[in-house]
């Protein structure tokens, strides 16, 4: 087991272990109860983190995470129309918000 990814927030890592395992890679997090007491304890070992189980996917999550953290960080464009429903959505929507149709550019 080994750790790929920590932060104080636990729906960011929630997030991420979404996306690695979509692709695969079974994970286990770390310290996820930890963030729900009443003070948040602000030493980084306590934060939540993700681990993949088998050592060997650790640089296919990693390359999963850092597409993402990627695309966080790009503009996300001008609004596209859903061609199903006519629903406005954010440039750097993949699927539309309200019908899950896919959005083409």
């Amino acid at each position: 087991m080994k750790e790929v990814y920590r932060n104080h927030e636990y729906i960011r890592v929630s997030h991420f272990r979404d996306l690695v395992e979509a692709a695969g890679i079974p994970t286990m997090l770390r310290n996820e109860h930890l963030v729900h007491g009443v003070v948040e304890i602000p030493i980084p070992e306590f934060y939540p983190n993700l681990c993949v189980l088998n050592d060997e996917d650790y640089e296919a999550a990693w390359t999963i995470i850092r597409d993402a953290l990627e695309k966080e960080r790009e503009a996300p464009g001008e609004d596209l129309q859903c061609g199903q429903c006519g629903e406005m959505n954010p440039g750097n929507f993949a699927e539309c918000f309200a019908c899950q149709q896919p959005l083409s550019s």
